[in-house]
């Protein structure tokens, strides 16, 4: 579970609440702040990548979605990603592919895993296909 307070899509915080840890994270421009509650915690920087993702949270697919237009453009685009595993707080660099399908679906594609994300009207994940579901 995810709970993200979003001032813009440059400044935002949120709490992710595993099975097994407690995950904060606050976006400022070019920084992200990660922080597992009673364990490790790191500032990295974007070093060149387009955007941040962090696992399990859906704010972070709504980056280039928001930025690019991406709800009403067709071409797919490929992105470098500085994706953070959790609960390790592991960086590692990240190529994904998003590919609007219409409808506020977007096709998202990282390695061989595949999946659909339905955005509403303003870019936030409503729904990623056999993954995540925005419940409020």
């Amino acid at each position: 579970m995810e709970v993200a307070h979003v001032e813009s899509f440059s400044r935002a915080s949120g709490t992710q609440l595993g099975v097994s840890y407690e995950m904060r994270w606050t976006l400022d421009g070019d920084r992200l702040t990660v922080e597992v509650i009673g364990g490790a915690s790191m500032t990295i920087s974007l070093d060149g990548a387009d955007f941040f993702d962090v696992f399990a949270s859906p704010f972070f697919n709504s980056l280039p979605v928001v930025w690019d237009g991406l709800l009403g453009r067709v071409k797919a685009r490929d992105y470098v990603m500085r994706f953070v595993q959790v609960p390790e707080l592991t960086v590692v660099e990240s190529t994904q592919r998003y590919e609007s399908h219409g409808d506020r679906m977007v096709r998202y594609s990282s390695g061989t895993f595949e999946a659909d994300i339905e955005f509403d009207e303003d870019g936030f994940v409503l729904r990623y296909d056999r993954f995540l579901e925005r419940l409020a």
